[in-house]
């Protein structure tokens, strides 16, 4: 299994959190049954962590014409909304939602390069408000396939998500289906497409990063 690059360090401290306790438990518990639950509570706790930082192997759906699911989660908007930090234009908009039990690491939903990123610092909102998306920590990335059109995605942190990576840069090639970054601990995704584009999901729908198409463009 491949752990995200960025993700090693807390990875091995929640691993010796986790012994930690488990040990304590046997040494301090004189009731063994209670410290065997402990023990595999933590045990299982352990192993959803690795389930939670690890980055899939899955067949790549998207190119420079297919864009591809960026994220793990459900599709919690389909509208057409105007984005005013870079397109400056209405956009058929995207947007999937990621709980705390799925897939964090993101990945590009679109081949070709990228013209614009910025980093926003911000608030913390439940990450399913329609506010959080100018108001929430966040980062704006443009990729510009072959044929000069733009698709943007952003990364928004959520309540519980105090750290976004993304490996963005401006001039960048860059492939779908390959990681872009990750969002620790619940968030969202946002995706805004050109007005012509073919949305293939619908809101309440589970998509899967790298293999779910959400959008053809013309």
């Amino acid at each position: 299994m491949k752990i995200d690059k960025n993700s090693y360090g807390l990875v091995l401290f929640l691993f010796f959190f986790n012994a930690l306790v488990i040990w304590a438990g046997f040494r301090f518990i004189p009731v063994r049954w209670v410290s065997w639950v402990i023990a595999v509570v933590f045990w299982l706790l352990s192993i959803f962590q690795l389930a939670f930082f690890r980055i899939p192997s899955r067949e790549k759906a998207g190119n420079g014409k297919t864009v591809s699911s960026a994220a793990d989660g459900r599709v919690s908007i389909v509208d057409t909304s105007y984005e005013n930090e870079v397109l400056k234009r209405e956009c058929k908009r995207v947007c999937v939602y990621m709980d705390f039990f799925d897939v964090h690491a993101n990945f590009w939903p679109l081949t070709g390069k990228i013209s614009y990123y910025k980093y926003h610092p911000g608030k913390h909102l439940l990450a399913f408000k329609p506010k959080a998306s100018e108001d929430n920590e966040h980062s704006t990335t443009v990729i510009r396939n072959e044929d000069g059109q733009e698709v943007l995605f952003r990364q928004i942190a959520g309540t519980f998500a105090r750290r976004i990576v993304c490996y963005s840069a401006e001039g960048n090639e860059v492939s779908a289906g390959d990681q872009c970054g990750i969002i620790k601990f619940g968030s969202r995704l946002d995706v805004y497409l050109p007005l012509d584009a073919d949305v293939k999901v619908k809101v309440g729908e589970t998509v899967r990063a790298i293999d779910s198409v959400i959008a053809n463009l013309p």
